[in-house]
């Protein structure tokens, strides 16, 4: 009996001790933390109860449930591609790229069911319908109008599900493999238009460089030209100046000689005559110092002596000088 009492009464220390351990563990369980940039949202009774925020909260155990845990960061979700017809009728594969971030959490809770595939359908439809007005070639060079269309779109459709678009960006845009073998070829064929617009271009600087090298060439030597020709006729006006020059101081020296050349006959003379006149001479002597007086005067410098042809005469001036000469004396 004592030993079944004390069996009983160990099994029950046991199981108060194991109730005491779960309450406990209930307990701290009930207690949560909500860490940063992410928000809890409570029910209780399974109606909305409240949000909690970053910090501690206590949950009170079989009342309040924990319907939600949503992060407030900016998500980025790649869609796989979605096939789309252009206005004239290609169809491409699409596929884009979705930044978004939540704003309420109690709205993306209970807004929609799933949230990343209504995304998904609804940026799909919107792409489809803003392809669908434009063409081919429009669609390849318009993708931040596109861009912006489909964000404007998406943020407005997805405001009361409590989800902010921040930005759509599409990735690829494969066109059909016909497409694109045409678009190579016409890329190639636009390439090689513009090698030969830029081999032209450089073909025709080429050219006036060399014609406007040619033109500064020959207006250097047309300048260096006029320039030897200025020179040269300066040299030439030298030259004649010079040899001018040396004519007129010539006919100065010549001038100069005859002059004194006359002087010296005249002075000869005068003397001859002088000294006949002292000495009283008959005829023969005056024609024989007359001849004397023009050997003299030969030996000057006069270029030019006039000999006149019959002595008679020398003698006839000779005594015309001599009277002239003893007037001078008796005056």
């Amino acid at each position: 009996m004592d030993f079944n009492t004390g069996s009983i009464f160990g099994a029950f220390g046991i199981i108060v001790l194991l109730v005491i351990v779960f309450l406990l563990f209930m307990f701290i369980r009930c207690f949560r933390i909500v860490p940063q940039a992410h928000v809890f949202v409570i029910e209780r009774f399974g109606s909305f109860k409240c949000e909690w925020e970053t910090g501690i909260h206590f949950l009170f155990p079989f009342i309040d449930r924990i319907a939600g845990k949503v992060s407030l960061k900016e998500k980025v979700v790649d869609f796989k591609p979605q096939p789309v017809i252009t206005k004239d009728n290609v169809t491409m594969q699409i596929d884009t790229v979705v930044f978004y971030k939540v704003t309420n959490a109690k709205q993306y809770i209970y807004g929609v069911e799933r949230p990343l595939a209504a995304i998904e359908n609804l940026s799909a439809t919107t792409l489809r319908n803003i392809i669908g007005e434009l063409e081919l070639d429009s669609t390849l060079t318009s993708r931040d109008t596109i861009n912006t269309n489909i964000t404007a779109i998406l943020d407005q459709a997805t405001d009361r599900w409590g989800i902010k678009v921040e930005r759509v960006e599409l990735k690829n845009i494969i066109p059909p493999r016909e497409i694109q073998d045409a678009m190579e070829k016409q890329m190639k064929a636009e390439r090689e238009r513009r090698e030969k617009i830029l081999q032209a271009e450089g073909d025709k600087k080429s050219q006036i460089l060399v014609a406007e090298g040619e033109k500064e060439s020959q207006i250097l030597r047309a300048q260096a030209k006029k320039e030897a020709q200025i020179l040269e006729a300066e040299a030439e006006k030298q030259a004649m100046i010079l040899r001018a020059d040396a004519v007129r101081e010539q006919k100065v020296l010549e001038a100069t000689g005859e002059a004194q050349a006359i002087e010296l006959v005249q002075q000869a003379v005068a003397e001859s005559l002088v000294k006949l006149n002292n000495a009283s001479p008959n005829e023969k002597v005056i024609q024989l110092k007359s001849l004397e007086a023009f050997a003299k005067a030969a030996d000057g410098k006069a270029t030019k002596i006039i000999i006149p042809s019959e002595i008679q005469g020398l003698a006839g001036l000779a005594a015309g000088l001599k009277s002239i000469a003893e007037s001078d004396t008796k005056q």
